[in-house]
């Protein structure tokens, strides 16, 4: 399947994705079963889709109270950039498909069990198996080059794709600016295992509530702090001379 795999990573790059991925899905079966039930757990390959963020965007979250950069990061960083992922996968699995293998494209943000808060699949799981980050101390994902400032999608198949990495080790250390700078405390600052589930690290229902708050104090509710201020994402947009050094 390598010449498959190479001619979707070829589309990938040629529509702008900035990573691209193939996760062997095996070591998180009983993750994907727990999650998406039988629909999502009998493939075995994730095609794993990012994006990276606008850093002038992210840069300007510590001054979210302005409504100039609430529309921005809302309609840049979130709606148009999950478009752009939702047409790159639905693209990638027609040609899959068109290949004799099923697949199945996960969309970059939507949330299909409300009371758990989690969509059919984690593309952050997927990226963090195809071998493109690690889990941070906010259950984010996060990128050697971009920090956690990317977005993800993933598209699920039989084909029997060649896995293009496995998975990173975390790099965070002792740091926990994500956990400090969180307005609800939502993380415990637990480093992330794979075999412990996320709540032991992230009250998303606190997460959510905050959100909800915001959405009645503000035109566009916005948060992304713990997404701004991770030091590899500052980093890369220090380099891009877009933000300060972190």
């Amino acid at each position: 399947m390598r010449n498959l795999g190479e001619q979707l990573q070829r589309l990938a790059e040629e529509a702008g994705a900035d990573f691209f991925g193939v996760a062997d899905l095996s070591p998180a079966r009983q993750a994907i079963l727990d999650q998406g039930g039988a629909p999502a757990a009998q493939y075995p390959r994730a095609v794993s889709l990012g994006l990276t963020l606008p850093h002038a965007i992210v840069d300007q979250l510590p001054h979210r109270n302005s409504a100039c950069v609430q529309k921005s990061y809302r309609h840049h960083s979130y709606d148009v950039i999950n478009q752009r992922l939702d047409h790159l996968a639905s693209r990638l699995g027609a040609v899959i498909q068109r290949r004799g293998f099923s697949s199945l494209p996960v969309p970059a943000s939507l949330t299909l069990d409300h009371e758990r808060l989690m969509g059919l699949f984690s593309n952050k799981m997927a990226a963090h198996l195809a071998g493109l980050g690690w889990i941070g101390k906010s259950c984010l994902l996060v990128t050697p080059e971009a920090g956690p400032r990317v977005r993800w999608a993933a598209v699920l198949t039989s084909a029997p794709l060649e896995p293009t990495g496995s998975p990173m080790a975390s790099r965070c250390g002792d740091c926990d600016e994500c956990v400090r700078i969180c307005p609800p405390h939502a993380f415990t600052g637990r480093a992330y295992r794979d075999d412990e589930h996320r709540d032991v690290r992230f009250d998303v229902h606190k997460c959510q509530a905050y959100f909800d708050d915001l959405g009645r104090e503000m035109e566009v509710a916005v948060c992304g702090l713990c997404l701004h201020i991770c030091p590899y994402g500052r980093r890369a947009a220090a380099r891009l001379g877009s933000g300060p050094p972190a």
